[in-house]
């Protein structure tokens, strides 16, 4: 678990933060202001090959193992999280379905695309009544020639605006339900019965939009099916399994960050003739926001080198994500509490991550799903 990173891996993770400390960081709040990420930033991160972080070399992408994309990640998590977050959906749960499970055809057809960054991959489970409860999808997809037709909506899809290709999960056998009667698509942006409804407005992740898909007889050619007909649940357990690990490692480098400007602030900050630094009581924010990150960051690359090694670790991977993003609400909070009146300024980058922090106890599995999930693996053991 703590073997040395591979050299490759140690100069991506410099470069990745050069790149963030010097390129992105001086627009995060015009990111913020304009809701709008630069359009010469997603270019950089094109050259940088951070769209293919996960597609192997052989479809034009960098082809990093999870320990990798995890320490890429959290090198991407110490700035703007909707940066951030257009990257991740579509390196991560965007595409990992088409890496692992897609036919050959679908790989070689849309994978160089995804990885060079000239088209962008979105993951469409949640609906109204299928968030936590990822069984209870009420969009179908039933066969007809050679030719499968969707209708339903799917609602809070990150890169739903913007995006080229989407993993769409349908029930395609209501008897069977989860148990073998959900399947997984591919559907691209310009097939007909396909529309993306407006922007959502959100508290946080400016610059990285969600909105609904709405299919209305979508039809989707037989060679779009990902996996096996039937087995989408499934696919999608796996996929968010992964997803969950990313999301940890993002949080991770987000609470890093939030540290060194706490630090930094509180060495500056004079308070009665002293620095609040001298103050036990920020001394102590500060060991337990550093502590707690540490644990997260260990516990992350734990369920990382699992998955490398073959294991399914779905109880490591949701500890991850739990844990990292309740450590992540916990270090924004307390940053907060150090920066005092500061913290509060929407000129300032603390309360911009403490918004941020907030949709990472949600999305890709709330935070009580992912105890439910810990608990039952412990009792099925």
């Amino acid at each position: 678990m703590f073997a040395t990173l591979a050299p490759e891996i140690k100069q991506m993770k410099e470069t990745v933060r050069n790149f963030v400390e010097k390129e992105v960081e001086p627009f995060a709040q015009q990111i913020e202001d304009d809701d709008k990420i630069p359009q010469h930033l997603i270019e950089q991160s094109k050259e940088l090959g951070l769209f293919g972080l996960s597609i192997p070399e052989e479809y034009g992408g960098i082809g990093l193992n999870t320990v990798g994309k995890a320490v890429i990640l959290e090198q991407l998590g110490r700035t703007h999280n909707g940066f951030v977050s257009l990257i991740s959906a579509h390196t991560g749960i965007g595409s990992t379905g088409l890496v692992q499970l897609a036919s050959p055809y679908l790989k070689g057809k849309f994978l160089p695309d995804l990885a060079s960054g000239k088209k962008i991959a979105a993951f469409a489970l949640s609906e109204a009544g299928a968030g936590s409860d990822a069984t209870n999808l009420a969009t179908t997809a039933v066969k007809k020639r050679d030719k499968w037709i969707v209708n339903g909506t799917k609602h809070f899809i990150t890169n739903a605006p913007v995006a080229d290709v989407f993993t769409v999960f349908a029930l395609t056998n209501k008897e069977k339900g989860a148990k073998g009667g959900i399947t997984a698509f591919l559907i691209e942006k310009d097939f007909p019965g396909f529309t993306v409804g407006k922007i959502d407005k959100k508290m946080g992740l400016r610059g990285s939009y969600t909105a609904q898909l709405i299919f209305e007889d979508c039809e989707v050619p037989q060679e779009n099916v990902i996996g096996d007909v039937g087995m989408g649940y499934m696919s999608a357990l796996k996929i968010l399994g992964e997803g969950r690990v990313g999301l940890a490692a993002r949080a991770v480098g987000s609470c890093d960050k939030l540290i060194e400007m706490s630090t930094v602030y509180a060495k500056e900050r004079v308070q009665f003739g002293k620095p609040i630094a001298d103050n036990q009581a920020v001394q102590w924010m500060l060991a337990d926001m550093a502590t707690e990150t540490e644990a997260a960051r260990m516990l992350t690359l734990k369920a990382a080198h699992m998955i490398d090694d073959g294991e399914k670790a779905i109880k490591e991977a949701s500890m991850a994500k739990l844990f990292a993003s309740d450590v992540f609400n916990r270090v924004a909070d307390q940053a907060v509490q150090i920066h005092g009146g500061l913290g509060y300024i929407g000129e300032y980058p603390i309360e911009r991550f403490y918004r941020d922090a907030r949709i990472t106890k949600i999305y890709e599995g709330t935070n009580e799903i992912q105890r439910l999930i810990i608990a039952r693996k412990l009792l099925e053991g």
